[in-house]
């Protein structure tokens, strides 16, 4: 897939705000400080178009973005390790509960899971969650060129080995690096075969 063009729409606390036209969406989320916004701007091929912040947790809103004025990038807020308010953090993570509760318009989500780390407790239990609710999702791991191949592999296999336990098989994943432009083409080649069959069924609209 070709980016020929993808531009900020808007921000939103409550999911009945969000944009109405009938046209695919693919959320993006993922523990705060994964690198949602570098790979959001990989993606896109444009350097600001999600802002990147040091201070973990800073998106806490819903924020759509246009893309070949086709489809729809969403980017959630981060989970976990937020430095935020209780309160907020209340808040937030219950509107990201509705957005994938009531948002007919989402085709798939993509949790953002960091290569580096071994499996963490707090991104398994999001996928878990994700899973029980039959919200379809993918794995993308980021920050891929941290790591030599032998370690990437090593750790996707523990994410494999702890995972089979209660599913059935594998998560769709991708292998990722924003700084290195790796898993770009593989992900939007993706999100364009998805939304080929969105056409197909009759999903996208004039």
């Amino acid at each position: 897939m070709h980016i020929k063009s993808a531009e900020f729409l808007v921000s939103n606390s409550e999911v009945s705000k969000c944009p109405k036209d009938l046209i695919p969406e693919y959320a993006f989320i993922g523990r705060s400080n994964v690198g949602k916004s570098s790979l959001i701007n990989m993606l896109t091929n444009k350097k600001n178009l999600a802002k990147t912040s040091g201070r973990p947790g800073k998106t806490q809103l819903i924020n759509h973005f246009k893309i070949n004025n086709e489809w729809y990038l969403v980017d959630l807020p981060g989970y976990g390790y937020a430095r935020v308010s209780k309160s907020s953090k209340k808040t937030f993570q219950k509107f990201i509960t509705q957005y994938f509760n009531k948002r007919t318009q989402l085709v798939t989500a993509f949790v953002l899971v960091d290569i580096r780390h071994l499996p963490q407790p707090i991104d398994l239990e999001f996928m878990q969650w994700m899973g029980e609710n039959g919200i379809p999702f993918s794995i993308i791991f980021t920050k891929a060129d941290k790591l030599k191949p032998n370690a990437i592999t090593k750790h996707v296999e523990d994410y494999k080995n702890i995972m089979l336990e209660t599913w059935e098989e594998m998560p769709n994943y991708f292998i990722t690096s924003s700084s290195k432009f790796i898993g770009q083409e593989d992900v939007l080649g993706y999100i364009g075969e998805l939304n080929d069959n969105m056409e197909n069924q009759g999903f996208l609209k004039d």
